[in-house]
């Protein structure tokens, strides 16, 4: 047993963001929320994580749902509950860099509408894409908990996350996480790494991890045993699999320990009762296959593909009626990783490393054909990569392309005005503009469906001049 003392294990619920995003494409709508809130909310979690992640996209692009509505009536909801977010550091919740001031702003609208703990990560741990959103977090009196994205590699060994971690500490973080999205996480090796972890930093550790690989409980009971503070997990209806391990059977299972997290049992089934109802509503709608999201992947281990992104492979394989060359395609993805300095595999580099696998084996000719992303990855443009690259490649990858070694915010100029000035006929509320910013056709789309609801609710109050509502 490690030396520590014993100590109430708590536990963040994932059953309103990562449970619905990873086994039912993120489609679980807020009036599914709501009914089962009142005994959510008197569970006696460390936090419920409700928002961010693919949320905001998926509630303007598929339901109809205002996304800073959904939080204001979460928070309404929850009121002895703290509330968290996943934040992609500078990418906010997009797919591209935005200029700090976007940054400060969506941070402070978070916070201003309920959240209290933003979890920031960073597809390439490069802590200066995450300082701005951490700087804002702690100036709006948020909870800063700042996530290590796990992956194996030569680079990536134990002396690198704890290392990591120090700098973490240091860059004025409130809670360490470990990002373990691929479940590659074994349990032995968390019980060593939590271990390390405790003995080299003051913080509070949690540990997010998936059962993917089947090694998910496992691997946050020996978290548990190497002194974990918090540890991620997903009601019964929407866990396992390629979600969280699952709430009730971690709860169970530490229940009359030195780690007994204090939870109901008898709650909590009442609360996966009705979570159940909504996991039938999702399969029946066809955006949840229990068959592929409850079965066990061990080709993760192998290939460190995550399952999100082993789907977008075989989707491009499809496409291409190459499906012949899966197993090629799934060989040379740690290929083209070692070739880009080790990336770890999540959004977006895991689509940029498995396309370019993809290309190189259909192409017959590796690199013959390269992504704008690709050569991107390479220059810099994404942050600094963990591991060496050889010159060579990269000068034939990028040609004449400049290699940037600073953080690629810095030449950013600041976007606000310029969104609020694009958007100044949609915008009904501050927050509007940071829909927009983000998503800028999803949002439009968004905004008028919900003027014309307006007008159909109320034609009187419509200003037609503006083609706006008086607020």
């Amino acid at each position: 047993m490690a030396d520590h003392t014993p100590h109430q294990v708590r536990i963040t619920d994932t059953i309103l963001r990562d449970a619905h995003q990873s086994q039912a494409a993120t489609r679980m709508r807020l009036d599914e929320m709501l009914p089962a809130c009142e005994k959510l909310d008197k569970a006696g979690y460390f936090s419920l994580e409700c928002w961010g992640g693919a949320t905001f996209d998926s509630c303007l692009r598929f339901l109809n749902e205002d996304p800073w509505d959904r939080l204001r009536q979460l928070r309404k909801a929850l009121p002895n509950t703290k509330l968290q977010m996943l934040l992609r550091g500078q990418n906010i919740l997009g797919y591209k860099h935005y200029a700090d001031d976007v940054v400060d702003y969506f941070v402070k609208k978070s916070i201003d509408n309920g959240i209290d703990i933003i979890r920031t990560f960073d597809a390439l741990n490069d802590l200066r894409n995450m300082q701005t959103a951490v700087k804002a977090t702690k100036a709006y009196n948020g909870t800063a908990e700042v996530a290590m994205s796990y992956t194996i590699s030569p680079v990536h060994t134990e002396a690198y996350f704890v290392e990591l971690a120090k700098r973490i500490e240091d860059m004025g973080a409130d809670i360490i996480c470990i990002k373990d999205m691929a479940n590659l996480l074994l349990p032995y090796a968390a019980y060593s790494l939590i271990t390390k972890l405790k003995k080299n930093t003051k913080l509070p550790i949690v540990l997010h991890t998936h059962d993917t690989t089947g090694t998910g409980a496992m691997t946050l009971l020996k978290a548990v045993e190497a002194g974990v503070d918090v540890i991620d997990t997903a009601l019964s209806p929407l866990g396992n699999g390629t979600s969280q391990p699952t709430t009730e059977s971690i709860v169970a299972t530490l229940q009359g320990t030195e780690y007994d997290t204090g939870m109901d049992l008898k709650l909590l089934s009442e609360i996966a009762a009705h979570f159940r109802t909504v996991a039938e509503r999702l399969t029946k709608d066809g955006w949840r296959d229990p068959g592929k999201v409850l079965s066990t992947n061990v080709n993760t281990l192998m290939y460190q593909v995550p399952g999100g992104m082993l789907s977008n492979l075989i989707g491009q394989l499809k496409q291409a009626g190459k499906m012949d060359k899966y197993e090629e395609v799934l060989a040379e993805v740690p290929r083209v990783r070692e070739d880009f300095g080790y990336p770890p595999l999540v959004t977006p580099t895991s689509q940029i490393v498995g396309t370019q696998a993809v290309m190189n084996i259909i192409g017959g000719e590796r690199y013959k054909m390269v992504t704008k992303e690709s050569k991107g990855l390479l220059a810099g443009e994404y942050g600094r990569l963990p591991g060496k690259v050889d010159p060579e490649f990269r000068k034939k990858i990028i040609g004449d392309m400049k290699v940037i070694d600073h953080r690629p915010a810095d030449d950013i100029p600041p976007e606000l005005e310029k969104y609020r000035k694009e958007a100044a006929k949609w915008i009904q509320q501050d927050e509007d503009v940071l829909s927009y910013a983000l998503f800028p056709q999803v949002a439009t789309k968004f905004f008028e469906w919900r003027q014309a609801q307006q007008m159909k609710a109320d034609p009187t109050t419509f200003d037609r001049e503006n083609g706006t509502m008086p607020v």
